[in-house]
């Protein structure tokens, strides 16, 4: 019984492809406050700064996993090894080799090969970056097609979007503190998402679904995905206050700089993955 309920809920799902459920919504939510948690002690028992320094130069990674997502939507990985790139077990492969790129880069500067380990750091996720996205361009190429309309057309959306709800909180509700760097890139990667399910759902030829399971209800209800921005308004607004007032009262500032990173996360590595899957037609 206990294994029909996990294939049912999990395996099964992450095999086929299946949008998701309230079960492995909230279980991978819960893994994720875990994950944070789990991580904050490890880097603090490492030594390792968790500043604005290190979570930028963390974003390369963020790219890389919604680039790599779609290595597996274009099919070009054979089952059973396509699965690794399939959530959640793409978040460990991610993770893995996000901390295997830190170790290293903390282990040339402590021994004089290079200054700053945080730049060391930040190059080898770009590597890879830059790595899948030839790749995928290249398949596009050869196999598909690259469509810089439809790339341009979801950034513009996202650009707009992104003005519409910075300049909201930074000059109506006079939030100066949403100058951050980061609170830029929270509010742009869930602009982007919102931007690229709009598109791909109402405007793109291929008319692609959404799998999450506020966002399809959502969709269903209004009759458009063009709702997503609405939700995303409704969500970051009261997340940002918390955020920030969590900060002022005297809040672990490395808990929070990685609270911050886990949210960018979920908004930046969806909207990267659907952007590229509507620009190469997979």
């Amino acid at each position: 019984m206990i294994w029909d309920f996990i294939y049912k809920y999990y395996v099964g799902p992450t095999l086929n492809g299946d949008p998701y459920t309230i079960v492995d919504t909230l279980t991978y939510a819960i893994i994720l406050i875990i994950a944070v948690y789990l991580v904050y002690r490890w880097l603090k028992k490492t030594g390792i700064q968790i500043d604005h320094d290190f979570i930028l130069s963390t974003i390369p990674f963020v790219v890389l996993g919604g680039i790599l997502r779609v290595v597996e939507d274009t099919g070009i990985i054979p089952r059973p090894w396509n699965v690794l790139l399939v959530t959640p077990l793409i978040f460990f492969v991610v993770f893995f080799y996000t901390v295997a790129v830190l170790v290293l880069a903390r282990n040339c500067e402590k021994h004089g090969l290079i200054k700053s380990y945080t730049r060391g750091y930040f190059w080898g996720g770009v590597a890879a970056c830059v790595t899948v996205a030839l790749l995928l361009i290249s398949y596009g190429l050869t196999y598909s097609q690259v469509s810089l309309t439809v790339l341009f057309t979801i950034l513009g959306m996202s650009i707009v979007s992104f003005g519409a709800l910075w300049g909201l909180v930074r000059y109506v509700f006079g939030w100066e503190y949403v100058n951050d760097a980061l609170y830029k890139l929270l509010i742009y990667g869930h602009m982007l998402d919102a931007s690229a399910t709009s598109y791909g759902i109402d405007l793109h030829e291929m008319k692609y679904v959404e799998v999450h399971v506020v966002g399809s209800h959502l969709i269903e209800w209004t009759g458009t995905a063009f709702s997503m921005y609405a939700l995303k308004f409704a969500v970051l607004i009261p997340a940002i206050y918390i955020l920030e007032a969590y900060r002022k009262e005297g809040g672990s500032d490395s808990l929070w700089h990685l609270i911050l990173l886990a949210m960018i996360v979920v908004g930046m590595a969806p909207g990267i993955r659907d952007m590229v899957r509507m620009v190469l037609y997979v």
